[in-house]
């Protein structure tokens, strides 16, 4: 018997995101917590930072090498006041270097 079966081969993982995105966080306007979710496609040395308008550092959320997948960081942020502040993903593909990332998003805080 000839059989002619085709299989879809597909070597992507479906639970892997494609590209590197950073999404604006949820709640904002927030008090006292907001959560900040990104995506990562490969595994990477990633660091996500809160700055104030002066560009100072008010929390580093992250600071670590994370697998590929999407990922979340809570900010609470207790001791800062009102006001506009911005978070910065930074990420850089540990398999290929030169494949790295980084945005800038704002967030409101309203006490």
């Amino acid at each position: 018997i000839l059989r002619n079966d085709l299989t879809d081969v597909n070597d992507s993982d479906p639970a892997l995101p494609i590209t590197f995105e950073l999404y604006q966080n949820y709640p904002n306007p927030f008090n006292p917590s907001t959560t900040i979710k990104y995506s990562l496609p490969t595994d990477s040395r990633v660091t996500l930072k809160v700055y104030n308008v002066l560009g100072q550092i008010v929390q580093v959320l992250t600071d670590e090498v994370q697998s590929a997948g999407y990922r979340s960081a809570t900010w609470t942020a207790t001791g800062v006041a009102s006001g506009l502040y911005f978070y910065r993903l930074d990420a850089v593909s540990l398999v290929e270097p030169t494949r790295s990332f980084s945005q800038v998003r704002k967030a409101i805080l309203v006490k």
